[in-house]
């Protein structure tokens, strides 16, 4: 029994030196002559291959016709010069390949994962929708049509677009102020036209990057993806300069949105954040941890453990690439939305005062230690941090230091990190709610702004 013991004890310990020493794994960086950025990563624990591809191609180049870039993106899936879209389906489909298309605020892109038997057909056919989209106008006029009722649809659901009012409320002027997913009267307005002449504008090789991770030989995938991309002549890229908005608010702000038929209020408490190559990142998002980044967070015990004011309350940073935001965000009955907020001030504050000591932080730092490794383990996961280092401009020094920077954070620091990032005044509400019932309430926590939620846009 002993020896048992012993055994497993062994093995623990070497699960957690594992973890605790997680490192990117070794892979291959280079460019075509077309100046796409190419990263091999060679994974041969399963027969499959991943790849993820980038491009500056993100709703921050939308200008005033809100979910180009998002409906540009579906639309590469629409059928290329040699495949129609149900074709792409049914081959993927009928091998249980993924591949898919997204666009977020600051790039654009494609996954797709496959077994390496199939990887000619699909690597084929991730060629045909990044080099030759016909952007099809009938598959184009469907998914319009489909995409305004999904956004008439959307304003149902309070929590589905709170983060869209917050956005605009707080970004105002720059590009992050827009929804990616557009408004209604913006995507009628699209054309496959416009769709083709953003693609062709901003997918282009000189600011893209494609990752391939998983079980090939690194030299036989050079020679591939060389012949499949190589000779992909694009429009030369366009290098936009942005200055980072200003996001020090000079007073406290309310934004009502008003939902006449709404039971419950739900809210954010925002305020400026962080951008996503902030060099505090880590120590950010330990103490995060504490106040609301996990279940039992000092924010979830408050407002739905010890009150049962709400079925969840949580605190994020959501990171771009010039700039971020800091939000405490959950939902509450309309009798009680004002002592769910109060509350919710009430722990961020105490962040402030009382600080944390050295238990809490410990079980902070255990907790993200512990969710980290798992966070890179799939060739998925890997594909989309590459990618991620080509759009961010960082490297594998975030990950290979990250867990020694966890350790290395002291009450001390922790306090500085509070009050450098953690706004505790001038403060941004957002809330959505039955305005007639809260109006006079919520007017305390600032200068207020109202709408009403079926408004076309944010």
């Amino acid at each position: 029994m002993k020896k048992i013991l012993f055994v497993l004890l062994g093995l623990i310990t070497l699960s957690a030196s594992a973890q605790n020493n997680f490192k990117v794994p070794a892979y291959e960086k280079f460019k075509l002559k077309n100046g796409l950025t190419v990263y091999l990563m060679e994974q041969h624990e399963v027969p499959l291959i991943n790849v993820s591809a980038v491009f500056d191609a993100g709703s921050i180049n939308d200008g005033d016709r809100y979910g180009l870039a998002g409906i540009t993106a579906d639309a590469l899936l629409f059928g290329t010069e040699k495949y129609t879209k149900p074709q792409i389906e049914e081959m993927t489909d009928f091998v249980g390949a993924s591949i898919n298309t997204y666009a977020g605020k600051d790039a654009a892109g494609i996954t797709s994962s496959f077994a390496v038997k199939d990887q000619e057909k699909l690597l084929d056919i991730i060629q045909q929708v990044l080099m030759h989209p016909v952007f099809d106008q009938t598959e184009f006029d469907k998914h319009k049509q489909r995409t305004v009722q999904d956004l008439v649809r959307q304003k149902e659901s309070p929590r589905a677009v709170i983060n869209n009012y917050l956005n605009a409320f707080m970004f105002k002027d720059f590009p992050y102020a827009t929804p990616g997913d557009g408004i209604p009267s913006t995507i009628e307005k699209l054309t496959a036209a416009d769709a083709k002449a953003f693609y062709e504008s901003n997918y282009t090789s000189g600011r893209g990057a494609i990752s391939i991770v998983g079980d090939f030989k690194a030299a036989d995938m050079r020679k591939k993806v060389t012949a499949l991309f190589g000779t992909w002549k694009t429009a030369p890229y366009r290098m936009v300069k942005r200055v980072a908005p200003n996001l020090d608010f000079n007073k406290s702000r309310v934004l009502l949105v008003d939902k006449a038929d709404a039971r419950e209020t739900t809210f954010v408490i925002g305020g400026k954040g962080i951008d996503y190559n902030s060099a505090d990142y880590v120590p950010v998002l330990v103490i995060n941890t504490i106040l609301g980044g996990r279940f039992t967070s000092w924010l979830n015990d408050a407002l739905r453990v010890n009150s049962g004011l709400t079925y969840g309350a949580r605190s994020s940073f959501a990171r771009y690439k010039f700039a971020g935001t800091f939000a405490i965000s959950t939902f509450t009955k309309n009798s009680t939305t004002v002592p769910a907020i109060d509350m919710a001030l009430q722990v961020l504050d105490s962040l402030h005062r009382t600080g944390i000591n050295e238990e809490i932080l410990l079980s902070a730092k255990a907790y993200v230690k512990g969710s980290f490794p798992p966070a890179y383990e799939s060739a998925g996961a890997l594909a989309r941090l590459l990618t991620d280092m080509h759009v961010y401009n960082f490297d594998e020094n975030f990950i290979n230091t990250f867990q020694a920077k966890v350790d290395g954070l002291t009450t001390a620091q922790a306090k500085e990190i509070i009050a450098t990032y953690f706004p505790k005044d001038k403060l941004q509400f957002v809330l959505i709610g039955k305005a007639e019932e809260i109006r006079e309430q919520v007017k305390k926590y600032g200068e207020m702004t109202e709408k009403q939620i079926k408004a076309d846009g944010f």
